[in-house]
């Protein structure tokens, strides 16, 4: 497909191409806490899109939450699904824009399909997630005690 030399319309600030949409709604899905965030460059390997964004919710409320946000941002950069499935169940929702598709899963629909798997010799691209913030948690000597 190679739409990497096909650029899309976006915001007033420039215009992005399939790779700069793969990395915004890999960004998106960081955003909305999705795990297991992996963007591939399936350019040579498939002729129905140049990049697969695959990620894992832990809720249905996550799955949607994390879909709508990447509607609303490519949205804003007037790029519109070409189609959406999965919106019902909410176990595992494709987003078809063409020159990228992004899946959402919950945990055990991704073991099952296994798209890692079935495009493992698609080079993966790089994408700086946010640092998450973790939490220390301390366990008072009383409560260890308490505990055993």
């Amino acid at each position: 497909m190679q739409t990497d030399s096909k650029i899309i319309k976006g915001s007033k600030k420039g215009l992005l191409t399939g790779k700069k949409k793969a990395i915004l709604a890999a960004k998106c899905l960081d955003g909305k806490k999705a795990s297991d965030i992996v963007v591939l460059e399936v350019t040579e390997l498939s002729s129905i899109a140049d990049y697969f964004i695959i990620a894992t919710a832990d809720s249905k409320r996550q799955i949607k939450t994390c879909a709508d946000y990447i509607d609303e941002a490519l949205t804003q950069k007037g790029i519109r699904p070409l189609h959406l499935e999965g919106m019902t169940n909410l176990e595992w929702v494709l987003m078809d824009y063409g020159d990228i598709i992004v899946h959402i899963f919950d945990r055990d629909s991704r073991l099952f399909y296994g798209l890692e798997r079935l495009w493992g010799d698609a080079p993966h691209v790089e994408f700086k997630a946010k640092p998450r913030k973790t939490v220390k948690r301390t366990v008072s000597k009383d409560t260890a005690e308490d505990q055993k």
